[in-house]
């Protein structure tokens, strides 16, 4: 069992950091502390906080930690972010690979350009919600891991495989000779349908919001789709749209 610190009542300690990242939330944390490949450097909490996320680790915590008042946690995280009175200085995850994504069922995303990490963050929620293997980000332009987007995640930044990949037509073609089939989402596809992918293992392509896929990236889809909207708005922002697209796609699946 972890012994709980004593109070760092000290306000003018550091909690400057030069490599890494302060991630926080409970989701997110808890998450980091349990996947193996994460390094971990340092965990900040209240004694509440604390008690709650180490309750539910399968393994003792093996990094520095301290309980702090909640001040200090406004002051590490921003008096904007949630931080749900925790937060655990880590190191960016290396990029996965392809074969890690075809090793695992379910389908693989691609963002095409997404650029707004609370997005991404949401994405990447999704992605673990409707079982999927993988998410492939553009390199060059793609927001780095942050703290907003791993509490938008939900514990998903630390939970499915994320490759960076330098050119996303090169990966298409690569996820095509392996038998996938890459369906893009646009407003104007035809309209998709979850029951046309139940022997088919599929890519979904989302674009960024207002710009969509690039031209280049959509012609290496086989398809492009579209969601069934009745109303009076014809778009999505980008997170929404991906979570109603995984769902279609695989709930002919369970």
């Amino acid at each position: 069992m972890n012994r709980r610190p004593r109070p760092n009542t000290n306000n003018n300690a550091n909690y400057t950091i030069k490599g890494g990242f302060w991630l926080y939330g409970q989701h997110a944390v808890q998450a980091a502390l349990s996947n193996r490949k994460r390094q971990k450097m340092r965990l900040v909490a209240t004694s509440d906080a604390y008690d709650t996320v180490i309750s539910k680790l399968d393994t003792p915590l093996k990094i520095g930690h301290e309980i702090v008042e909640r001040p200090v946690l406004d002051q590490i995280c921003g008096k904007e972010a949630v931080h749900q009175g925790i937060a655990l200085h880590v190191m960016p995850l290396g990029s996965a690979s392809i074969e890690d994504m075809l090793e695992r069922e379910g389908p693989i995303l691609m963002l095409d350009q997404v650029t707004d990490p609370r997005n991404i963050g949401a994405i990447l929620r999704s992605a673990v919600a409707f079982g999927a293997a993988g998410v492939i980000l553009q390199d060059r332009h793609s927001p780095d891991e942050s703290g907003v987007m791993a509490k938008a995640a939900s514990g998903g930044l630390d939970t499915i495989p994320i490759m960076r990949a330098v050119n996303l037509s090169r990966e298409l073609i690569k996820l095509k000779e392996s038998g996938l089939w890459v369906v893009g989402l646009d407003a104007h596809g035809n309209l998709l349908n979850g029951a046309d992918f139940v022997k088919r293992r599929v890519v979904l392509v989302l674009g960024a919001e207002g710009a969509g896929i690039r031209q280049l990236t959509k012609k290496n889809c086989d398809e492009i789709a579209s969601l069934r909207m009745t109303g009076d708005i014809d778009s999505l922002n980008v997170s929404v749209a991906g979570a109603i697209a995984l769902y279609e796609i695989t709930r002919h699946f369970f």
